[in-house]
């Protein structure tokens, strides 16, 4: 990455902003301008998020905002409520308190005399989503957004529920906000007062996996928040942005499809990043790319960003399984729209047969999806989110636990674009039950790649918000779309299609086992394949301003370990999340994390399926005014029987050797749809 110090304009840092609301709440505000823009003011960009400009987006941030101001923008990295430095309590994400007091950060932003009254947004993840849910409520400066890695729909592609079933990243996720709530605000921002507001935030630390686990279906609580009830709603201009690497991919070819407002689409290769530091390459030059488009349409400069096609996509090559990837090759498209038109995307059908997967051919008997609880150990990370062994890794053994049905090798390989589509008749054994289909590619020497995956709640299967049963041994037709990708499958190579009913530990295990029939007949996949010419790399290396000056005390070793006791056939994966320990040179603070995940599932006994998660969180500054230490453990633990979730969760916290708080929780849930 090119760091660039040369920019048009010198840039002025707040290093902290109050910014009051009408509640008196205080909401701490980082702030990159350019120097004169209190004599000519400029647009705003605001980042509005609950992880710690101080430490948490700290490193990003630095490399982002600046370049921003250096270019002739506010740009404004805002603590959500409850967070960081900023006043009060968090309720739960998304709630509608974040949206209210977003609305008053852009009407105060838009009010300073820096600002010339036109705003953006832009943010990743949590803030991608919050970008789209504050678009939605049409506030009159907000004219832009960019947002990376979100979803328009809470339920069906968020970290909680996927095709109906329960992510383990809905607990994941749950412990890390655990861990990352209970962070101190900087006494050398806030004064003495931080010891009162840790202890507030401590008091009053809600269990987000209480409202995430009880909600088992789509219902008003993931509606709220989720914009695909009314695409109508937004009117400022959307970019959205995501990553073959990431799990938010299936949200962009719906908001194409849906919103009504100017709109354009990228993905490329990248795990859960912003595209001018991810992993894998290529990265691009997300900076100048987003410039384009504020430019555009913040300051009405003709950038030709919206003369282009809408939607660039990035076609990865085939490569042997790995659980890190540092690069993927492959070749960039544009399409004209999506759904893209015939002569851009093609889609042929392929036959589950006798003889394979195939054009042709039915299956004339039954065949028996006869899974272990314990299938889907190699599927890798939800969300490859830490650097880690996070991709899926070869899998032969998940295939081998699956029914396959594999391709004749394709002598020329296949470009495929879009979401392959699986339409069958199954039937359960038991009153519940899960369908798992992985695509696969499969090397001439055996190995077997994974290219795109979906799963389906049985129970959900029609209406995720109705529940509806199986009848054991019933037929049901089912129509399962897979995960958006654009992957190049390399010449002599099969397709797999692997079917099975369990993947832990995805998702959490059914209520009891249950085998599934795949029904004689006419079985298909349907698969869209990419007919649109290559183009060169669209876009500019990457830059970035000068990166934030940190002290590397212990690197992170992130690992993942699968472990099977062979006497019992419990297999238990081990995710260990450690993000290292590191010091802030420009003001002393110290921040060590670390989280271990351990999910455990039996091959026939699903009251055994449980987790358990430990977070641990140390902050310090050693000299100098500010001193303090302080260390927050957390913990998550989840398991189950046919009827009822066993919710429990504690936290210590601790001042020096002092125990500042020690909580307990302990819920007990029933099962309704999962």
């Amino acid at each position: 990455m090119k760091i660039k110090q040369d920019f048009p304009h010198r840039v002025r840092e707040i290093e902290n902003q109050w910014i009051v609301l009408a509640d008196g709440t205080r909401l701490a505000a980082r702030i990159w301008l350019p120097e004169d823009a209190e004599t000519t003011p400029v647009p705003a960009i605001l980042e509005y998020l609950p992880y710690r400009k101080r430490d948490g987006t700290a490193v990003r941030d630095e490399l982002t905002h600046p370049y921003f101001a250096g270019h002739g923008y506010a740009s404004v990295r805002v603590d959500m409520r409850g967070n960081g430095e900023s006043d009060g309590l968090m309720e739960d994400e998304y709630a509608a308190q974040e949206q209210a007091d977003a609305l008053e950060v852009i009407d105060w932003i838009a009010r300073q005399p820096w600002c010339d009254g036109k705003l953006g947004m832009m943010g990743i993840s949590w803030g991608g989503f919050n970008g789209l849910q504050v678009a939605a409520l049409r506030p009159a400066p907000l004219k832009a957004i960019i947002t990376l890695c979100s979803t328009d729909d809470r339920y069906a592609d968020d970290i909680h529920y996927k095709g109906g079933n329960m992510l383990l990243e809905n607990l994941g996720w749950a412990a890390t906000m655990l861990s990352f709530s209970a962070a101190v605000p900087d006494p050398l921002l806030v004064g003495e007062r931080w010891r009162e507001m840790w202890k507030h935030r401590l008091d009053n630390m809600p269990l987000l996996a209480e409202p995430w686990l009880r909600h088992q279906q789509r219902d008003a609580y993931w509606q709220h928040g989720s914009i695909c009830e009314n695409y109508g709603d937004i009117e400022a201009a959307v970019y959205m942005i995501s990553g073959w690497g990431d799990s938010y991919v299936n949200t962009i070819p719906r908001m194409m499809e849906n919103l009504s407002c100017p709109k354009k689409a990228l993905l490329g290769p990248w795990m859960h990043k912003y595209p001018h530091f991810a992993i894998p390459d290529p990265a691009i030059g997300f900076l100048q790319e987003a410039l384009r488009w504020w430019d555009y349409w913040l300051k009405g400069i003709d950038t030709g960003i919206m003369d282009e096609p809408p939607c660039t996509f990035y076609l990865q090559d085939g490569v042997p399984p790995a659980p890190k990837y540092l690069e993927r090759p492959g070749e960039w498209v544009r399409t004209s729209n999506w759904p893209a038109p015939t002569d851009e995307i093609e889609t042929t059908i392929l036959a589950l047969s006798e003889r394979g997967l195939n054009p042709d051919g039915e299956l004339s008997g039954d065949r028996l999806i006869a899974s272990p609880l314990t299938a889907g150990s190699l599927q890798g990370e939800y969300i490859p989110l830490w650097f880690g062994a996070d991709f899926p890794p070869d899998q032969r053994r998940d295939d081998g636990l699956s029914l396959t049905f594999d391709s004749e090798p394709y002598a020329e390989g296949l470009d495929i674009l879009g979401q392959p589509t699986v339409a069958a008749t199954i039937s359960s054994a038991e009153a519940c039950g899960q369908f798992h289909v992985r695509l696969c590619d499969v090397a001439p020497s055996g190995e077997s790649a994974l290219i795109t995956y979906g799963t389906l709640n049985l129970n959900l299967r029609d209406d995720a918000g109705r529940i509806t049963p199986p009848i054991p041994g019933e037929p049901m037709d089912v129509r399962l779309p897979l995960d958006l990708i654009g992957y190049r499958l390399p010449k002599g190579h099969r397709l797999r299609l692997a079917l099975s009913s369990a993947s832990f530990p995805l998702i959490w295990s059914p209520q009891k086992r249950a085998d599934l029939t795949l029904k004689a007949g006419k079985p298909t996949l349907a698969l869209p394949l990419c007919r649109a010419e290559t183009i060169p790399m669209p876009f500019e290396p990457p830059e970035s301003a000068t990166p934030c000056r940190v002290e590397t005390l212990r690197a992170g070793q992130p690992r993942r370990t699968i472990h099977e006791d062979v006497g019992s056939g419990e297999v238990t994966v081990t995710i260990e999340d450690d993000m290292g320990d590191m010091r802030f040179e420009s003001h002393g603070l110290r921040v060590e994390q670390r989280a271990k995940e351990v999910y455990s599932s039996h091959p026939t006994d699903a009251t055994r399926t449980r987790a358990d998660i430990e977070w641990v969180y140390r902050a310090s500054r050693e000299q100098g005014e500010g001193r303090f230490s302080v260390e927050v453990t957390s913990r998550y633990h989840l398991h189950c029987d046919e009827t009822t979730f066993y919710l429990s969760a504690e936290q210590r916290a601790f001042e020096g050797e002092t125990l500042i708080s020690d909580r307990s929780w302990e819920r007990e849930i029933p099962r309704t749809a999962i």
